[in-house]
């Protein structure tokens, strides 16, 4: 019984493919029993090896491309990463027949057709989708055009310059050549010029937008020869605004904050200290995030370097500020307690104010206690000055260079030697930011404008 049924169906099934036949195709003049016969005439006799046109002259292949994404572009490897439609065109006699319609065949019949043997020179990795089946077309029009699609996604090298990074501006490259056939035997043009292309207008990526594109028609020179070849040129603007939010505003933030420790008294020695350290570890922590989405070693400085270099210099200059600062203050603060000192001895020596202070080197030389400091400090200076003036006197062969070498010396200790150390804070309150908003305006032109 369930032959019967099986053989019934195998029967109807013939009869409805025999009714197919007999039956015009109402899209076109050829139907399947006349289209058939016709592709088996095509293929009859055909040799794939031979190119269209032999001994008669190059065959004329037209291009054009559809960018579909660019999946990723990467500042390590110097590369992008683009999915493309790649369609060409070309004409063989061989493939003639009549009338006004076009074929589309199966992708896999690709083995028994002549096609070009373009590839992408630039390429590191590329693979041919073949999800469900290849994903490959191949149509031939009535009078020999043969239209050549496939769908590639490759990763393609692209010579970056990173000096004005963040705000820098990349001209990739896709190229276009044939491997073996040089200019005698095949010539690449672009079917519509810059049109040619499409896709680009529409992409968005995540750091860059598309500036601007164009095409070129150009030769690649090799050992063995000239081939055509066809590139796209697409610039690639960097979006900064990331970098910003990202890098820039948090190094200002913290030169703002290393700024505080000039409001805080100078003998908060903690609190300084701890702004001062914690401040210059976060900026080489985030100078060390910066770069690792960099090349480790490249021969260029990046424009983001130099800024975290700069915050860096300001935060560090703050901490030497407070050293500094505390320096001098110690310094005069020590000056300040031998002269209280030494009020103090002269007013409990003798209740009378006046206490005989022999010289060690004029013995017979006494000063009353009863003057004030003022007048001992004078007197000291002018003994003092007395045994300079004597001992040029004395020694008159010496000449004036050690002497001109003390003036010198001295000299150059009063330039170091601050009167009041807390005006110190006063003027980094004034200095840091002003010093830091010119160097920006610097730093923003040059880089945004130059």
């Amino acid at each position: 019984m369930m032959s019967d049924q099986l053989r019934m169906l195998l029967i109807l099934c013939l009869t409805f493919a025999q009714g197919a036949c007999m039956f015009p195709n109402h899209w076109g003049e050829w139907n399947d029993s006349q289209l058939q016969p016709t592709i088996q005439k095509l293929m009859k006799g055909y040799n794939r090896y031979l190119r269209p046109n032999f001994n008669e002259g190059p065959v004329e292949i037209g291009m054009s491309l559809d960018i579909a994404s660019i999946d990723a572009i990467s500042e390590i490897n110097m590369d992008y990463t683009a999915t493309i439609f790649l369609r060409q065109r070309w004409r063989d006699s061989r493939l003639v027949f009549p009338g006004n319609e076009s074929v589309s065949l199966d992708g896999r019949l690709v083995s028994l057709l002549w096609i070009p043997d373009t590839f992408i020179p630039d390429s590191k990795r590329s693979f041919l989708h073949d999800v469900t089946v290849e994903n490959r077309l191949i149509r031939i029009f009535s009078n020999g055009t043969v239209l050549y699609a496939l769908r590639i996604t490759a990763t393609i090298a692209c010579n970056m310059d990173l000096t004005k990074y963040p705000m820098d501006r990349q001209v990739c490259t896709l190229q276009l050549e044939s491997w073996g056939y040089n200019l005698q035997d095949v010539v690449f043009y672009w079917t519509r010029g810059n049109d040619s292309v499409k896709g680009l207008d529409t992409l968005r990526l995540a750091q860059y937008s598309v500036e601007s594109y164009y095409t070129s028609v150009s030769e690649a020179v090799y050992e063995t020869g000239q081939y055509p070849k066809l590139v796209l040129h697409f610039a690639l603007r960097r979006n900064v605004l990331f970098f910003i939010l990202e890098t820039y505003v948090p190094s200002v933030l913290l030169v703002v904050l290393s700024w505080v420790s000039f409001w805080i008294s100078q003998s908060s020695v903690p609190a300084r200290t701890c702004i001062g350290v914690t401040t210059v570890l976060t900026m080489t922590t985030l100078m060390m995030g910066a770069r690792t989405s960099l090349p480790n070693a490249n021969c260029f400085i990046k424009a983001i370097d130099v800024y975290l270099g700069i915050c860096f210099t300001f935060i560090f200059g703050a901490l030497l500020e407070y050293a500094c600062a505390h320096f001098y203050t110690m310094q005069h603060q020590t000056i300040e307690d031998l002269h209280r000192d030494l009020l103090r001895e002269l007013n409990e020596s003798n209740g009378n104010g006046s206490i005989p202070i022999v010289s060690s080197t004029q013995p017979n030389q006494s000063v009353e206690i009863g003057s004030t400091a003022e007048d001992i400090t004078e007197q000291s200076v002018n003994s003092d000055a007395k045994k300079h003036s004597g001992s040029k006197e004395k020694t008159p062969g010496q000449g004036c260079g050690l002497s001109s070498v003390k003036d010198a010396s001295r000299r150059a200790a009063s330039i170091f030697v601050v009167e009041n150390p807390h005006n110190i804070d006063c003027h980094a309150r004034t200095v840091f930011p002003t010093a830091f908003l010119f160097v920006n305006i610097l730093y923003w032109l040059y880089y945004l404008f130059l």
